[in-house]
């Protein structure tokens, strides 16, 4: 996909959990997403929505029909195909400074990526990052309470796992 996912139903039509109340993501053990600082007018076009890792592994499919959310591995092939984690980014990222906090120099986008920096929220509901970085989830565990994803900010894409109830961006392969 060109953009960050941004639906409010699982592939079978069920809808995911809208949750904007900070000590209700907290406590959350199943599929939901947000918008950024829970403002749709503001960050919901641009960036799409922010996913906990629940919604990412449900089995009613998060991802349209013939997509799949990335694997770490696959991850991991985007970056080497790229140059390695520390060229990658300058392939990935939107050019200009229209999202991107400044400095944004060298970034090309030749992959035809658009990385936007979409921020974050974290496990325990707050949000950061906005403009400075961008998160996505991959479908891979990592341990039971935590999954791997891929950060892009402006020296490297960062590969790490966090909790599960992080809310982080993600994007979808074709099939």
């Amino acid at each position: 996909m060109l953009k960050n996912l941004d639906v409010s139903t699982y592939k079978n039509g069920e809808l995911i959990q809208y949750v904007s109340d900070q000590n209700a993501w907290i406590e959350l053990t199943t599929g939901a997403w947000c918008w950024y600082n829970n403002d749709s007018a503001t960050y919901g076009a641009t960036y799409g929505k922010l996913y906990n890792w629940y919604a990412v592994n449900d089995p009613r499919g998060l991802a349209p029909a013939g997509y799949h959310i990335p694997t770490d591995a696959e991850w991991t092939a985007l970056s080497s195909g790229l140059g390695g984690d520390a060229a990658a980014p300058n392939k990935m990222k939107e050019t200009g400074a229209a999202h991107w906090t400044i400095p944004n120099t060298g970034s090309t986008n030749s992959s035809g990526f658009t990385g936007l920096p979409g921020g974050n929220r974290s496990s325990g509901g707050t949000f950061s990052g906005i403009g400075a970085n961008a998160n996505w989830w991959s479908s891979t565990e990592a341990l039971t309470t935590v999954a791997w994803y891929r950060s892009l900010g402006y020296g490297e894409i960062v590969r790490g796992y966090d909790n599960k109830r992080c809310g982080f961006s993600v994007r979808c392969l074709k099939d």
